[in-house]
């Protein structure tokens, strides 16, 4: 990755200061499906994630959102969490993007812009 990417765009994966915290402080947990990787400092007092690619919360999966904002103490495995029939691999948010959902009888999205006019 450029190294100007780096220090000057939280955008792009990580900042040069989240850099020096992960790599001074943070204690390597564990990694998702999507190759976003986590962290906490020894005290379990701070919780980071450092993306693969662009930065988007979307990308976090459901059992790596809880253990990323303290709801469970436990460090998720796919094992534990993904043993139902029933549930869909997770899949980050595509609203706004070409992927974006919509309905199998839609073929545009049916959004009208807003003025202060009407």
């Amino acid at each position: 990755m450029n190294f100007f990417k780096i220090i000057f765009s939280w955008w792009n994966s990580q900042t040069f200061g989240t850099f020096l915290n992960t790599l001074f402080l943070g204690e390597k947990v564990g990694q998702d499906e999507f190759g976003n990787t986590y962290y906490k400092n020894k005290k379990d007092s701070k919780r980071w994630v450092i993306y693969n690619g662009e930065v988007d919360a979307s990308k976090i999966p459901p059992e790596w959102h809880a253990w990323i904002h303290k709801l469970i103490k436990v460090i998720p495995s796919s094992s534990k969490f993904n043993n139902f029939a029933w549930q869909k691999s997770h899949q980050q948010n595509f609203t706004g993007t070409k992927k974006a959902y919509l309905p199998k009888n839609q073929k545009k999205a049916l959004y009208k812009k807003w003025h202060p006019e009407s």
